[in-house]
């Protein structure tokens, strides 16, 4: 992991940093204030958001001594702030530790509260982090869950989104090789295939890993919709029963349905004949195999288009 990575790493989930403290690892699923004594009028040390990592120290009735790792100042050559680690008292309010009974649950309603607050065009400042941070803990603070590996995908599919949205925006998105662009962060998605293999989690984390392969632009060239349709269709082979794998047919078919123009414009009539039985091979498995779905309905339109040769790429007017 790079350097850059790590630290954001630590600083969003304050990973084993805190190994060292001796205490019951916990989390919180409110807005809290550390403060320096177990009193709400001695001076605060610091704000702590929902999911952050902390270590139960000691405890009164009403308090809970903390370490917490939280994210610090940024640093001048660096766009992710630092990890700072800090000590105080919290009100025992909201604190949720390994031993909590149902505490895993508590946390995943949280976290999912938090998604849905991300989701309003008015939903609470910072709401996507801490729900990010809520799925990690969950993973963290109860390995043996059943809601883990879930958690621990919501909460890498959460990071790709945050990275997606922020790299889509860059000029360098619309280059035609992908490596010429940003790349969302793939750690917290191969560490879902590292932790929980076999499972339909790993088979959507790995989908996810399809889209830093892709162009950002063909700009009408057949190189990458042919490697692009190539990367989905041994997605399939690879997950066949991934939640995944109709998406993943229906855009390969897409892509051999656009390299019928592309071909042409090419003078590759032969290779545009190919595409075509390609696409309506691959558009008819779709919507045979998942006739219920949505992308068993937009198949079945895409073959249709295909076979009444109504162009799927550019312009499609005639």
């Amino acid at each position: 992991m790079k350097l850059k990575s790590a630290v954001l790493f630590l600083a969003i989930f304050g990973s084993n940093v805190l190994a060292f403290a001796q205490g019951e690892h916990c989390t919180i699923v409110r807005q809290g204030v550390i403060y320096i004594s177990p009193d709400k009028n001695s001076p605060k040390v610091a704000d702590v958001e929902r999911g952050r990592d902390l270590v139960a120290l000691d405890s009164t009735p009403s308090w809970v001594h903390v370490e917490a790792v939280l994210a610090g100042r940024q640093r001048n050559d660096e766009d992710q702030p630092e990890p700072r680690i800090v000590t105080g008292w919290v009100l025992d309010k909201g604190v949720v530790r390994a031993s909590t009974p149902n505490g895993d649950r508590i946390v995943f309603g949280e976290a999912v509260d938090s998604e849905d607050q991300a989701s309003r065009a008015r939903g609470r400042a910072g709401a996507a982090q801490d729900a990010k941070r809520l799925y990690y803990r969950i993973y963290d603070l109860f390995p043996k869950s059943p809601l883990a590996a879930e958690s621990l995908y919501r909460a890498a599919d959460i990071q790709w989104q945050l990275d997606r949205a922020d790299i889509m925006t860059r000029p360098s998105a619309r280059e035609q090789q992908a490596f010429l662009r940003g790349k969302m962060n793939e750690d917290l998605m191969k560490q879902v295939m590292k932790k929980f293999p076999n499972t339909k989690w790993a088979d959507l984390a790995a989908f996810h890993l399809i889209e830093n392969k892709l162009c950002g632009d063909w700009q009408g060239a057949s190189k990458c919709p042919e490697k692009e349709a190539g990367y989905y269709e041994d997605y399939v082979k690879d997950h066949p029963q991934s939640p995944a794998a109709a998406e993943a047919l229906y855009n390969a078919a897409w892509r051999w349905s656009a390299l019928i123009q592309i071909y042409i414009t090419e003078d590759q009539k032969k290779k545009s004949e190919d595409a075509k039985s390609r696409a309506i091979s691959l558009a008819q498995r779709v919507a045979s195999s998942y006739p219920q779905g949505d992308w068993g309905s937009r198949a079945q339109t895409l073959l249709y288009l295909v076979q009444q040769d109504v162009p799927t790429w550019g312009n499609s007017q005639e």
